[in-house]
């Protein structure tokens, strides 16, 4: 019998991580997971159908419906899939807070994170030309802005998640990118404040989160991997990368 579904990323992209790490979490595995290798082949014709932008992940259902963009795919499986990682929808105050924390991860965390792991991640492993440092310490200095705002929010939700008092869709959201500022040199602007530290802590005290974060992909996997494609004769030709 054919998998619910195809996903098509790679281990070594955090945005490919925000999808699987959902359904790690869910314990969910009917499905194939398409590992596509950062080559040439991710802005070939094929590729396209599935994603126009040449990214990933990309989605395919078994009746043909296709998706790009992770949190995208992150909601509409959580509804498909009926996981409890969204806010039922009578409740209207809960799904208003749920928007409102994913709009604070879009808006104020996303964009920056992203800075840093194309200057201090992708740049220096995939070799596309020197770091902006004014970019890193812009994206750092606004990431200091995320943090105060965040650790008033979770001032309110004692002992709470990012989106109300259970780990949500919104959490998810997060963590590939938290982990991969590891990689960066920048966790202390994000965990430097006891509480956002706290609520990284909860999250790893799922196992699934646990077991994600322990096996996750770091910056000597992916430099050994792309030598490895290199010795195999793949081509590697990153020109923005999906970090």
């Amino acid at each position: 019998m054919a998998p619910a579904f195809k996903l098509y990323g790679n281990r070594g992209s955090a945005n490919s991580e925000r999808v699987r790490l959902m359904l790690l979490d869910a314990g969910f595995t009917d499905y194939e997971y398409v590992v596509l290798n950062p080559d040439v082949s991710l802005k070939g014709p094929d590729h396209l159908l599935l994603h126009p932008f040449g990214k990933i992940p990309a989605l395919v259902m078994s009746d043909g419906f296709t998706l790009f963009e992770s949190r995208a795919i992150c909601t509409f499986l959580a509804r498909t899939l009926n996981l409890p990682l969204l806010p039922t929808a009578s409740d209207t105050e809960g799904t208003a807070l749920f928007e409102q924390a994913a709009s604070v991860e879009t808006c104020y965390f996303a964009e920056h994170t992203s800075v840093l792991a194309l200057e201090l991640f992708a740049k220096p492993v995939l070799g596309l030309g020197e770091t902006d440092d004014c970019a890193v310490e812009r994206a750092r200095k606004a990431l200091e802005v995320w943090a105060e705002g965040v650790d008033r929010i979770l001032e309110k939700q004692e002992e709470g998640f990012m989106a109300g008092k259970e780990f949500s869709l919104v959490d998810v959201f997060y963590l590939p990118m938290v982990k991969r500022m590891e990689d960066c040199g920048a966790t202390d602007v994000l965990l430097g404040r006891d509480r956002i530290r706290e609520w990284w802590e909860r999250c790893l005290e799922r196992p699934a989160v646990k077991e994600w974060e322990e096996t996750a992909v770091n910056r000597q996997a992916v430099i050994a991997y792309l030598e490895k494609l290199k010795a195999e004769g793949n081509v590697v030709a990153y020109t923005l990368p999906d970090v």
